[in-house]
């Protein structure tokens, strides 16, 4: 029997360890402390933490529980309950900030295929759920935390089939709320990188996915924008998306910059899809300094959006800020932004098919990411579509950026699309390494109207650091004479162009050499696009190189498509997207650069004509929310959205 729990829209909190303690917060417990700390999020407009029952002190021998343990957890749920939050208990809790920590009893027992530890893993869970579930302060659960960095890789069989009995086991004992896995979403779906963690797998046995997500990107605009594609990645296997951990070390970002990532994270995973947010983590732990995990990775002890002192850093005021808006969402209900352009995420990346590499899924994850930056900046209202699943029907612009690798029946599914009216763009890539170098993209000529002219074994490089396309006829709003400009980077084997000739296609632009480098091609009522360039996967390996010229590219594609942009603002350093709730829209616009802008949004109407919204000065950083959209007024003289946010907006 099967159970399914919804969870509220809004979750939005931090992830909780007290200032008193950390992770040994249960064995020396400060209650003034932790109400203080807890009060402190509940005025900043916080309403939900993720707490956690660390293994080692919570079950100090097999099959029983610490009560004195037991008893302040319980006066932790109080506190929450009289302040109006929730928490969502996380049951197995062995990995920590940079430490492993076993029950002193585990004895190197294996976390998935000892049937006995399995079971004292399903006996506390059922155990924590009949002690609390009756509770009004839990709101959710949490099977593990990142249990992949604890337990290690597994076959996906066997992980599944351990996820299934703890689950099972927090029903039993009474669980009636969303559960989730806690596992950080790091599974092949999302990273190309098999792990067992199958979200695939998995969806069906919870009730939410909860990405984890931490960038080091080499790019403003992809630094921005990797959390909100990470909450893509793990949507579409039918279960809602939290925003499970983000954050940043005061050490690794001046307080000011980190309250900036937490904008951006913010509203741009909001435009993603993602229905809730908890935050790495509740406070600074200094008075630490001297105890694992903060000893050896003293940076984790600056994650707090309150410092080691219990005071508000800019963090939590960004919380507060959005807290606001969330709100005024939830009081309509709000849907996961869906959209009309689809990327296409090839079956290679999710499936480790016979005699392929990890390279070649790294480079997916990396073109594709990039691609979703250039669409963004571009204000395409982008989803995700995969492969393995037949490619769904119903976009107008299917984007297959720098792709190598597909199966025959996804071609032949692109081709139905294409027939049936849809726009279908791929753009050549011979792939990173010398193994089997070339596209794996068959059937040219009847998908693309060309004859490749390629040696076998060989390349045809891309001389010199850029390359520029010039239109020789037009393309949505791109008139002939238009150049283009993109950067060349990447392995050598990688610097290649496809040659070609048309077949039945026409050239719509052409390189410094007057070859083919844009073609259309009519297959039935749609249309295929052919870019003879890696320009994703050039732009991919460019460091700094957002805004490039691939998103000017695929907003004339999406004109060309008949793509309805809801909300576009002309600077690609701005992207811009609307929520709808209720029957109303509201606008969201988030400057993607530490730069100032002023951002110009247009607003999409069902009448067809587009209307000018009031300009928004868009600070560093910047963010502005521009709310029931349809009836902001359009005035000549620029508004500033603050530095803060969403507090002073343009419209409201």
């Amino acid at each position: 029997m099967t159970h399914e729990a919804r969870i509220p829209a809004g979750w939005l909190g931090v992830n909780f360890w007290s200032r008193a303690g950390g992770p040994r917060m249960w064995a020396r417990y400060e209650a003034a402390v932790v109400r203080e700390e807890l009060a402190t999020l509940a005025r900043h407009g916080l309403d939900t933490t993720r707490s956690f029952c660390f293994w080692p002190d919570f079950v100090p021998e097999p099959g029983r529980i610490d009560e004195a343990v037991a008893g302040r957890f319980a006066d932790f749920l109080d506190v929450h309950h009289e302040l109006g939050m929730g928490t969502i208990p996380t049951v197995l809790v062995g990995h920590m900030s940079g430490e492993n920590w076993d029950p002193p009893w585990r004895g190197g027992r294996d976390l998935y295929r000892d049937v006995w530890l399995v079971a004292q893993q399903a006996w506390l869970a059922e155990e924590l759920a009949s002690r609390y579930a009756r509770h009004p302060a839990v709101v959710g659960w949490l099977v593990s935390n990142e249990m992949p960095l604890y337990g290690g890789p597994a076959a996906s069989d066997e992980i599944t089939a351990w996820a299934r009995l703890v689950v099972q086991a927090l029903r039993a004992g009474g669980a009636t709320q969303p559960v989730s896995l806690g596992d950080g979403a790091w599974g092949i779906e999302t990273t190309g990188g098999d792990n067992g963690y199958s979200l695939r797998e998995l969806a069906p046995l919870v009730d939410f996915l909860g990405p984890h997500s931490y960038p080091m990107e080499d790019d403003e605009a992809r630094q921005a924008l990797a959390p909100a594609f990470a909450c893509e990645l793990a949507g579409g296997f039918g279960k809602p998306v939290v925003l499970e951990e983000f954050g940043v070390t005061s050490d690794f970002a001046a307080d000011d910059h980190a309250a900036g990532t937490y904008r951006q994270v913010l509203h741009t995973t909001l435009l993603a899809g993602a229905t809730g947010w908890l935050a790495w983590s509740n406070a600074d732990y200094d008075d630490l300094s001297g105890e694992d995990p903060y000893r050896h990775h003293p940076f984790e002890m600056h994650f707090g959006v309150t410092d080691r002192h219990g005071r508000p850093k800019p963090q939590l005021d960004e919380l507060r800020r959005f807290s606001h808006l969330v709100r005024g969402l939830a009081e309509d209900g709000w849907e996961p932004v869906r959209g009309d352009v689809a990327l296409v995420v090839p079956e290679h990346f999710e499936h480790a098919l016979p005699f392929t590499t990890d390279a070649y899924r790294a480079d997916i994850r990396r073109d594709l990411l990039q691609a979703y930056v250039a669409a963004r900046s571009a204000d395409l209202p982008v989803a995700i579509t995969r492969e393995r699943d037949g490619l769904a029907s119903g976009a107008s612009l299917y984007l297959l950026p720098a792709t190598k690798l597909l199966t025959a029946p996804g071609l032949d599914r692109l081709r139905e699309l294409a027939t049936a009216g849809a726009t279908v763009y791929l753009s050549y890539f011979a792939g990173s390494t010398a193994n089997q170098r070339g596209p794996w993209v068959t059937w040219l000529d009847e998908l693309f109207g060309v004859e490749h002219r390629l040696r076998y074994g060989l390349i045809d490089p891309i001389d010199g650091d850029s390359v520029t396309f010039e239109l020789v006829a037009p393309l949505g709003d791109l008139e002939a004479g238009k150049r283009l400009t993109f950067a060349v980077a990447g392995e050598p084997g990688a610097r290649s162009y496809l040659p070609v000739e048309p077949a039945g296609a026409e050239v719509v632009a052409v390189d410094g050499e007057n070859r083919p480098a844009l073609l259309r091609h009519r297959l039935g009522s749609g249309q295929t696009i052919l870019c003879t360039y890696p320009i994703e996967h050039m732009a991919a390996r460019t460091p700094r190189v957002n805004p490039e010229a691939t998103s000017r590219l695929y907003a004339a594609l999406a004109e060309s498509a008949g793509v309805v942009r809801p909300v576009v603002v002309s600077d690609p350093r701005v992207v811009a997207g609307t929520i709808h709730h209720g029957a109303a829209r509201t606008a969201i616009l988030v400057n993607c650069t530490s730069e100032p802008v002023v951002a110009e949004p247009v607003l999409s109407t069902e009448a067809g004509a587009p209307r000018a919204l009031a300009p928004v000065v868009l600070p560093p950083l910047g963010a502005a929310v521009i709310p029931r959209v349809d009836d902001a007024p359009s005035d000549l003289q620029p508004a500033t959205a603050s530095h803060e946010g969403s507090d002073a907006l343009g419209a409201r």
